[in-house]
């Protein structure tokens, strides 16, 4: 899977210069890398999503999206170097309620008794806000010291199930989230994008094991 360089939102302090970010990103790439489709195959080699037309009984062939997260989820809690990742854990990050849970938690002695966070985004627009409010939110109480939302390119997003969070719908409020104000922390959205497209590949069906991704 293509990776690109992360688009960084906030970046104060130290942390992106040291041994620990860089451990936890190597760890990231690695586990992305490791999401392969079909299975068995040396690359993501996704099917052409089109939407179909249900008046007209045209079916979609858009490709399933939690599969692809749980392959990445799966792969990346087999580090346990430096550290511990969890996942589906809480933070107290917000003031009145406890937001939704984070995908996976990065964990180490390197960070104090602050949390690395990491979200893979398999909802909608709506919960592409939600996500990096909710980082932005742990870096603000310092609960956090990092947050990365990974997202699909356009090109990616629109082989995938209709109206998931890209990264082009976000574009337009980089500049709100850049203005939060904070002394230390970082915050960063990481986009990704399949290999290659072809009709010689299964689609991915929504509810399939993302284990048989990896």
């Amino acid at each position: 899977m293509k990776i690109y360089d992360p688009i960084i939102l906030i970046d104060k302090g130290d942390f992106s210069s040291s041994r620990s970010w860089q451990r936890i990103h190597d760890q990231v790439v690695m586990s992305i890398q490791a999401v392969k489709w079909p299975k068995n195959s040396d690359q993501f080699c996704i099917f052409p999503g089109t939407k179909g037309n249900r008046l007209k009984g045209i079916p979609d062939t858009l490709n399933g999206v939690k599969p692809i997260k749980d392959a990445f989820v799966s792969k990346i809690v087999e580090f346990d170097d430096y550290g511990k990742w969890h996942l589906e854990r809480r933070a107290d990050v917000a003031t009145r309620k406890t937001p939704g849970k984070i995908d996976a938690v990065f964990e180490s002695p390197e960070l104090g008794d602050r949390l690395f966070a990491v979200e893979w985004e398999t909802g909608n627009i709506s919960s592409s806000h939600r996500a990096i409010n909710k980082m932005a939110l742990g870096l603000l109480k310092g609960i956090l010291i990092g947050g990365l939302l990974i997202v699909p390119t356009r090109d990616f997003y629109k082989h995938l199930t209709d109206r998931v969070g890209n990264l082009s719908e976000l574009e337009p409020y980089f500049d709100l989230w850049r203005n939060i104000k904070i002394t230390d922390g970082f915050l960063a959205i990481l986009p990704i994008e399949q290999d290659a497209v072809s009709t010689a590949v299964p689609r991915i069906d929504k509810g399939t094991d993302g284990r048989a991704l990896v």
